[in-house]
């Protein structure tokens, strides 16, 4: 299943900043993908990871959806877990918030009238 951000589906939104030196970011980003490989994606009530580096290499982001509060309450128990984010732990300082879905907008969404090109850089 990919991820879908709707206000309709009945997940909950994990989101994780990662704060770290940019000459560590790529290997972060290898642990947690690791992780989430080895692990996190075979426990009950995942869904969905999705991670993005800063162009500063400061930041590593991750997007993740669960089925409930109490999934990610127990991934995170989880022992095999706990080892990699001791890893993550020496590299990066991280803050999560959990968060459901309030709105969403793009342009595929609206009625085909409502999209129009955007002005020409110099024009009225």
């Amino acid at each position: 299943m990919m991820t879908r951000i709707a206000k309709d589906r009945p997940v909950i939104t994990v989101v994780s900043v990662f704060t770290v030196e940019p000459k560590n970011q790529q290997r972060l980003l290898n642990i947690l993908i690791k992780a989430t490989n080895v692990v996190i994606r075979h426990m009950p009530g995942y869904v969905s990871a999705n991670f993005h580096q800063s162009l500063d290499g400061r930041n590593v982001v991750n997007y993740a959806q669960w089925r409930s509060q109490e999934d990610i309450e127990a991934m995170m128990r989880d022992a095999t877990v706990q080892e990699f984010m001791q890893e993550v732990n020496k590299l990066a300082t991280v803050a999560s918030q959990l968060y459901r879905v309030a709105y969403t907008d793009e342009v595929f969404q609206r009625p085909p009238t409502a999209a129009r090109p955007l002005p020409q850089v110099g024009s009225a």
